[in-house]
């Protein structure tokens, strides 16, 4: 790995270390990990490209008020890649319009 990618992933820790977590965007969820206080674990994986008849968060939302009592932890697993390419062109269109 290069000089530069080792800077690149350092800057991108500390980016998404920073996060704040009480709002997460949807579209960047790829896999939502369920773990129940019987020991069971559910995958679940997210495609927020397909068009559905609900919206997601509220899929989520009435999925985890369902099961409420019998989850142990819940883990949103981000799509990192899409994410960074994301912020990374929005931020290169914002300096281009503020020059």
């Amino acid at each position: 790995m290069s000089d530069t990618s080792d800077n690149n992933s350092k800057v991108w820790d500390e980016i998404l270390d920073d996060v704040n977590y009480d709002f997460l965007p949807i579209e960047y969820v790829s896999t939502i990990i369920v773990r129940f206080l019987d020991g069971k674990t559910w995958e679940v994986a997210v495609d927020n490209r397909k068009r559905l008849t609900q919206d997601p968060g509220t899929v989520i939302h009435e999925f985890l008020e369902e099961y409420k009592d019998s989850i142990d932890t819940v883990d949103f697993r981000l799509d990192t890649e899409r994410l960074k390419k994301d912020i990374t062109r929005r931020t290169k269109r914002f300096l281009k319009l503020n020059k």
